[in-house]
């Protein structure tokens, strides 16, 4: 009983540690493969990061407009001694240029203005924008007309009695937001680059609570693709940038394993090396050499015998 069952347990036994073997070399070959798979996840993501913000330019761009005047003369029924005019610097951190060369980009200007009378009085005014350099040169500069949105005495009684409870607790005021947009499509030259800007209220009598300058960019091509649709650019950028880097690690694979895909010596006679030819037909011209010393040598031992 023992005879028979010693080389059963040696059959378990040895079909256990192969079983062991295949087991451990599996795991070994799928940790690795995972720890590839997410290398190159990482490395196309990281890709696609790199080339989205050194592509993409600043979408937008927000600075508040401070005013200031002359106060040095008598002004006298709500008159300033000057135009209300705001110097604005088109920087960030006051060293990056704001607008990249040739991407058009709409500069508007948001001014919060109060109802009161003598805006409802003022009418139409007009807005100045005056862009320039590092130099002072002005590069560009642009007049809109702006005036506070029209409402009747009967519309703002009925707002003012429906909001009643809303002013007196001063969570809204009885004011309007106005939106000048003064370049629709602003590019900024390459030679003279656009550093600063010049904004000035062309009225003495206008009242404004803040005001904000914004810049938008308006894109096109691969950056509007990029900016309207992220998630899809990014699904394609980084699936390219997988397949990109699979078939590098491939090619590099074969050839560490295999040699490459073509041996060496196929290589050479595919691309034109002669050297193997020509040692071939120096073979070749030895053995017939010798052949046809050996033939007359035999006619010369019949004639001898």
């Amino acid at each position: 009983m023992g005879g028979v069952t010693r080389p059963v347990f040696l059959w378990l036994q040895v079909g256990l540690g192969v079983t062991l073997h295949r087991a451990r070399r599996t795991l070994l070959q799928a940790a690795i493969l995972f720890c590839v798979l997410a290398l190159l996840v990482w490395v196309a993501v990281f890709l696609y990061g790199s080339f989205y913000y050194s592509y993409m330019p600043t979408v937008s761009f927000a600075a508040p407009v401070h005013y200031h005047y002359s106060s040095d003369c008598d002004a006298t029924n709500s008159v300033l001694c000057s135009f209300p005019v705001a110097n604005i610097s088109l920087l960030k951190n006051g060293k990056d240029q704001v607008m990249i060369y040739g991407q058009p980009y709409r500069i508007s200007l948001e001014l919060e203005m109060p109802e009161s009378l003598v805006n409802k009085q003022l009418g139409m005014f007009m807005i100045k924008m005056s862009c320039y350099t590092n130099d002072g040169q002005t590069v560009a500069a642009v007049v809109r007309s702006a005036m506070l949105h029209y409402r009747s005495g009967l519309l703002q009684t009925l707002n003012t009695l429906l909001f009643s409870p809303l002013l007196l607790t001063g969570m809204t005021e009885q004011k309007q937001l106005l939106e000048v947009e003064l370049f629709s499509d602003y590019k900024a030259n390459s030679y003279q680059p656009t550093v600063g800007a010049v904004i000035e209220i062309q009225s003495r009598r206008v009242q404004v609570y803040s005001a904000q300058l914004r810049i938008h960019a308006s894109f096109t091509g691969i950056r509007y693709l990029l900016y309207n649709f992220p998630v899809m650019s990014a699904v394609i950028g980084v699936a390219s940038n997988l397949a990109f880097l699979s078939v590098i690690v491939l090619f590099g694979y074969l050839q560490f394993i295999w040699g490459g895909l073509w041996p060496p010596e196929q290589v050479r006679v595919m691309m034109g090396d002669t050297t193997c030819m020509q040692w071939r037909r120096e073979e070749a011209r030895k053995r017939m050499s010798f052949s046809q010393t050996k033939i007359p040598q035999k006619d010369n031992d019949h004639v001898a015998e």
